[in-house]
């Protein structure tokens, strides 16, 4: 099968859909199929084997420039390969300019009005490419920031177009009002031109038909899957410092703070003697306050030493952060629809602690890999770290069950078959089963 994916870059962070995107592109390539993953915005950060094409659409910096002044939108194609370039880009992204969505409202809506709005001209850049390129069987868009494209791209190819949902809200919530309502309208309105709709969770399926009123018979389930290529359930460590990690974007939704405050009680009560939080993660410029309000939580209670960000490491250094771990909890006070850390973690053999809410009970039903917790509460979360804490065998049998599970529901191999299923069905059914044979 044919498969024009399209994967939306992320300037120097890990990002987990960038992470997704890549490892399952990488899979469909094992398995035999004809992708071609592309990048928006900018180049992909991953923390595999990259195996994105290097021309960008859609380069960040274009559609800024496009997007606040009138003059970029009418500058010649070969003049904007200055900017779009991967060299330019990458510096770029190497600046850590702030990404904040509040700040992207207006690139945000620039993007949704697609042909009608001020980034026409990248519009046609990537139709242009398009028709230059064999026809795909099916075309996939990254989230529903860019469903402005579908129309445009099933005009070009005659073949159908899917969009992956993975967190969107998250970002459109975070907008000014007024252009969270405008981007929410655009998105409603090109609805229409997607044939299939593939949410990473059955949470994500429901409150996304909902937020956005997709009909629930274009949601078809895309569940995660990740790459266990170096991930080995190890023998659960006893004695010794109390190791409660965390590995995620060190942001507020994310709930770095909150895992703190649980540890601090636990200590301060007296009923963890010894124990120390270890956290790793991007850092964004514009997130180093809170940082720094979780270091000086720890120093307020006299626990300075028993907090430590590692940074942001690469694949190797994950694993070998997540092996080293006694606990891992990342209790996310938004409902996320992916936590593709917790399946690292279990993966890795360590038991997890996750809030009862988004994609995480459904996570937890099918490993039995952890406990679940309130949300929002350090009481709970402070109740479910001192119970494993105090029971070995239940942190060692929550380790053994997450690590059995996670190879059983959540392999990376199955997660591409389920898409290509998807993608197989979809084809049939809007342009000849011909058409979708490999």
């Amino acid at each position: 099968m044919r498969i024009l994916y399209f994967t939306a870059g992320s300037a120097s962070m890990y990002c987990g859909s960038c992470l997704r995107d890549n490892a399952l592109a990488a899979e469909l390539l094992r398995q035999g199929h004809d992708v071609i993953l592309t990048p928006f915005y900018t180049p992909t950060l991953t923390d595999e084997p990259n195996v994105s094409r290097p021309q960008v659409f859609f380069g960040g910096i274009s559609v800024y420039l496009q997007q606040r002044l009138a003059l970029f939108r009418k500058t010649p194609w070969a003049l904007d390969r200055l900017w779009d370039s991967r060299f330019v880009l990458e510096r770029a992204a190497r600046r850590r300019i702030p990404t904040s969505p509040r700040l992207l409202g207006e690139f945000t809506v620039a993007v949704l009005e697609g042909e009608r709005g001020p980034v026409r001209k990248e519009v046609e850049k990537l139709l242009h490419w398009l028709r230059s390129e064999p026809a795909p069987h099916v075309v996939s868009l990254p989230f529903a920031l860019l469903i402005a494209l579908a129309g445009p791209i099933k005009a070009a190819t005659g073949r159908p177009v899917c969009c992956t949902l993975q967190g969107e809200d998250l970002f459109l919530e975070s907008l000014e009002p007024a252009h969270r309502a405008r981007a929410l309208e655009l998105i409603r309105e090109n609805i229409r031109h997607v044939d299939a709709f593939l949410p990473v969770s059955d949470y994500y399926r429901e409150f996304m038909s909902d937020y956005l009123g997709i009909p629930p018979g274009k949601m078809h389930a895309a569940p995660l899957g990740i790459s266990l290529s170096g991930y080995q359930p190890r023998a659960a460590r006893t004695g010794g410092v109390f190791r409660i990690g965390y590995f995620a974007r060190i942001a507020p939704e994310k709930g770095l703070k909150l895992l703190g405050e649980a540890c601090v009680k636990l200590r301060r009560s007296g009923q963890l003697p010894a124990a120390r939080l270890e956290a790793a993660g991007y850092l964004a410029p514009e997130h180093k306050p809170y940082l720094k309000s979780v270091h000086r939580l720890f120093e307020e209670a006299g626990l300075a030493g028993e907090f430590r960000y590692y940074g942001s490491p690469g694949r190797d250094g994950k694993i070998r952060f997540l092996e080293s771990l006694d606990v891992f909890s990342v209790p996310s006070p938004y409902r996320e629809p992916k936590g593709l850390p917790v399946l690292e973690a279990m993966a890795s053999g360590v038991p997890v602690i996750a809030p009862r809410h988004g994609a995480f009970p459904e996570m937890l039903a099918k490993t039995h890999g952890g406990l679940l917790f309130e949300p929002h509460s350090v009481d709970s979360l402070a109740d479910a770290l001192l119970e494993l804490y105090e029971d070995t065998d239940l942190r060692i049998e929550l380790g053994r069950r997450g690590g059995l599970g996670v190879r059983a529901h959540y392999r990376i191999e199955d997660a591409a078959r389920g898409v290509v299923g998807v993608f197989e069905n979809i084809c049939a059914e809007t342009a000849g089963v011909e058409r979708c044979s490999r």
